[in-house]
């Protein structure tokens, strides 16, 4: 639900509603009963909850730990010759 801001003309006091989309605009000052306008608000934050986020949603996958071989390459990237053995 979004915060709405206020401000009464009559006594300038300033407050925040919380108020659905589809109610209509307060009218009456919560103090003085005077007329009151509805400012234009920031606008509400973005939250992001929970562990991982990005982890999970937009981090790219890195290499797996099974395409390594022992020596410390991936299979066919030793610059070596056919007979290597971190590359059998």
């Amino acid at each position: 639900m979004p915060t709405y801001e206020y401000r009464c003309d009559k006594c300038g006091h300033r407050f925040e509603e919380f108020q659905k989309m589809t109610d209509k605009p307060l009218k009456k000052c919560s103090r003085c009963k005077g007329p009151v306008k509805r400012m234009i608000g920031s606008g509400g934050g973005i939250i992001f909850k929970g562990k991982g986020f990005y982890q999970t949603d937009y981090k790219k996958p890195g290499p797996k730990k099974e395409d390594k071989q022992p020596g410390g390459s991936s299979p066919g990237t030793c610059p070596k010759a056919d007979n290597c053995p971190c590359c059998e």
